[in-house]
């Protein structure tokens, strides 16, 4: 590495493409191996390796890292193009000029990076299956707060441009284990601000704009010229605000909302990615978006939306109607064909993960579509995409997509509904929300959903209450057994209980220990969880759902109809007394 007076000096140095071939002195072209030694819980989760900056910043953490990516590459590194973007949260610029310096002394052939690094995950994918790239390395941390003190993340894609299979997170890993060395080529910082071709040592580097690769697949999936026509030919014109929580749609939302559809400024907020997310959680719901909420219902705002930190992740609200993303799917496959271009010519099929709602599965079943449970992780519905079983899929952790990328996609989610709208308004003009919402609900009938997040847990406990559950199980007794409400006289009678493992239709890979199930005789269920997204503790993930044909029932707050399971849940668990919280941190 250059001495950091020289680092700072060379920042904003780069290398434009010229006609002739042109190469660095020769002993700066130099692959120079670097001796390390291993750092322990190097574990990729469902999205990557995230952890505290602090952490990340360790002396040869992040080389390791990175390294070991290169390292398990399917088909090794050499030769490659990859890809490489993120959410701009704090320590993506310094990570950025390491994956440079790395991805050179590894053997890659090309790196095609964001302006200033910033590409958001569903557009990373997007550039990796247009460009045919042979996978791409992410930094972010997704819907987790940013700055100094918070996270950061670093995941890699793999060349259909969705996050890599656990035999390649796997593979990640061993080598973390292990790792002795990794190699670099000490070059100086390029300058990601403009966009264009550069050489940099023997990399070919090309910037590119964070947006236009993604606006124009979206143009070519939706009728933009219909959204319009909706948004400014109706009396009176519907009012939208679109939330980007200072993550990495802040830019993708103007150029949509502002630029394509001609709405006013006024129409986005808070659309300027900041390294700390302008001290915001950049998740996307009741909680943490809830400017949103408060403006929504304050200015009667017809159409509203939130997207997260790097982009996957949504949420729909408008006035006095919360959209569930269990339900937010749903809707969306059942529109697809009538509103969505890209889907004229049929859907292929249908899936969520294992604890989102069945609300997609009575879609498919009434359109005849095969519909399929899977783990949580959008790794597991890219197998069915390539395979062509799979077109529209969801989870209930507010992310929605297609077979369009293979990664979920917030910004995507967000138009699909502005296509809902704009087609149901060309037959029933004034239709909102709201009427979207109970419409469905008396074709199909109402899956009430709620999730309860109880964020950075001591890990101890959580283990614990997970195997005091799955010593609950194994008693021959806990099948037929009746449980009661404490606030009411409900009573709720278990069918089965399991942890959900998951064998894939395509390669026949097993996924065990998903998550612990508790099915009741009316239909209800139970869900625990530990999640992987968090970088530190454990976040426990308790998911409750009850089916209603009751049109009585439809209009109802969710956190009264699902209570009596709730209390239920709770006692079943020993939640609050393994875990040492009252209250969970996040209801959605």
């Amino acid at each position: 590495m250059l001495p950091s007076g020289q680092q700072q000096a060379c920042t904003a140095l780069s290398y434009p493409l010229l006609s002739r071939p042109f190469s660095l002195p020769a002993f700066k072209m130099s692959v120079v191996t670097v001796p390390t030694t291993p750092f322990s819980g190097q574990k990729p989760g469902t999205s990557g390796l995230r952890k505290k900056v602090k952490v990340f910043q360790q002396k040869n953490y992040t080389e390791n890292f990175i390294q070991a990516t290169f390292t398990a590459m399917p088909g090794g590194s050499e030769g490659t193009t990859i890809v490489v973007g993120g959410d701009g949260r704090f320590y993506s610029p310094e990570v950025s000029q390491t994956i440079l310096r790395l991805a050179a002394g590894n053997g890659v052939k090309h790196v095609v990076i964001g302006q200033d690094t910033i590409l958001s995950t569903p557009a990373v994918s997007a550039l990796v299956r247009s460009l045919k790239a042979d996978g791409a390395i992410l930094l972010t941390a997704s819907h987790n707060p940013g700055g100094p003190e918070n996270d950061f993340g670093i995941k890699f894609n793999i060349s259909n441009g969705g996050p890599a299979p656990e035999d390649v997170t796997n593979k990640i890993y061993a080598v973390t284990e292990d790792i002795k060395e990794y190699k670099t080529v000490e070059l100086p910082d390029l300058d990601l601000s403009k966009t264009g071709e550069f050489t940099h040592g023997p990399l070919k580097v090309t910037i590119v704009d964070s947006v236009s690769n993604y606006l124009q697949l979206l143009q070519e999936i939706f009728d933009f010229d219909m959204i319009k026509k909706w948004l400014h030919e109706t009396s009176p014109k519907p009012s939208v605000l679109f939330d980007a929580l200072n993550g990495v749609t802040g830019p993708y939302g103007r150029a949509i909302f502002v630029e394509a559809l001609g709405l006013p400024e006024s129409s986005i907020q808070n659309c300027t990615p900041l390294p700390d997310f302008g001290g915001l959680h950049p998740d996307p719901n009741l909680t943490y978006a809830h400017t949103l909420v408060e403006r929504v219902e304050k200015e009667n705002i017809e159409f509203g939306a939130a997207s997260d930190g790097d982009g996957d992740r949504n949420m729909i609200y408008g006035k006095g109607a919360f959209v569930t993303p269990s339900d937010s799917v749903a809707i969306i496959a059942d529109w697809a064909e009538e509103a969505i271009p890209y889907f004229k010519g049929g859907v292929k099929g249908l899936a969520r993960s294992m604890p989102t709602s069945g609300a997609i599965d009575i879609v498919a079943k009434a359109r005849g579509l095969e519909c399929f449970e899977v783990p949580t992780g959008w790794k597991f519905f890219g197998n069915l995409m390539d395979a062509g079983r799979l077109s529209i899929c969801g989870e209930e952790s507010f992310g929605t997509g297609s077979d369009h990328i293979r990664e979920k996609d917030g910004v995507w989610a967000v138009v699909a509904w502005m296509s809902i709208l704009a087609k149901a308004n060309q037959t029933k003009p004034g239709t909102d929300i709201n009427a979207i919402l109970l419409a469905h609900y008396k074709k199909y009938g109402r899956s009430f959903f709620s999730r309860y997040d109880y964020e950075e847990v001591a890990s101890e406990g959580a283990e614990a209450m997970m195997a005091h559950l799955r010593e609950t199980f194994a008693s021959s007794s806990f099948a037929g057994s009746a449980h009661k409400a404490t606030s009411s006289d409900a009573s709720f009678t278990v069918a089965a209980a399991d942890d959900f493992a998951y064998t894939d239709p395509i390669d026949g890979s097993v996924s065990t220990k998903q998550g612990l199930r508790i099915m009741f005789t009316d239909g209800s269920r139970i869900i625990f969880r530990l999640s992987g997204t968090g970088s530190s503790g454990a976040t426990v993930r308790l998911y409750v759902e009850k089916y209603s044909r009751n049109e009585a029932e439809y209009a109802d707050d969710a956190q009264v109809g699902l209570k009596p399971l709730i209390e239920v849940a709770l006692q079943l668990s020993k939640l609050q007394e393994y875990t040492k919280r009252d209250k969970p941190n996040v209801i959605t």
